[in-house]
């Protein structure tokens, strides 16, 4: 049996979400457990050991409203998150200078505490990637190999 998946997202318009419902689907098809939380609290993710995170970025590159204060905690509380590996999805528009700043907003944060990065992130920029779900799934291979 293939091990347990949380995929945690931060969205603000919901693309986030509907790509991490796709992943989670496709990873079940594949044999994976997954658990998707759309509005992560640390105490309940935290022994999970493996999280890919899907996030968009907001407004002059922030974390999603529902994925600030998640990665905000983990950053504050010091959390050893050295028994972790991840992967990370984000959204974002190119024609802003902060392209996927959260993408590297979390991976800095999760890094700084251990946790091991499993693959590189897929950043789509969503105007010129229409199908977010296909781009994610295609990208999918990258993280699974590497469990």
């Amino acid at each position: 049996m293939q091990p347990q998946i949380c995929i945690i997202t931060g969205s603000t318009l919901g693309s986030a979400e509907y790509v991490g419902d796709h992943l989670s689907e496709i990873l079940q098809q594949q044999g994976y457990a997954t658990r998707v939380e759309n509005r992560a609290e640390l105490a309940d993710v935290l022994n999970d050991k493996i999280w890919l995170i899907v996030t968009s970025t907001h407004g002059a590159g922030e974390l999603p409203d529902n994925l600030r204060p998640f990665i905000w905690q983990i950053a504050q509380e010091k959390t050893d998150l050295s028994h972790l590996k991840f992967a990370v999805v984000g959204l974002g528009n190119s024609d802003y200078d902060t392209f996927c700043f959260a993408v590297d907003e979390v991976e800095k944060t999760l890094l700084k505490q251990g946790a091991q990065q499993v693959c590189p992130s897929l950043r789509i920029d969503v105007l010129t990637e229409f199908d977010h779900d296909q781009c994610a799934e295609e990208w999918l291979p990258n993280f699974t190999s590497q469990l």
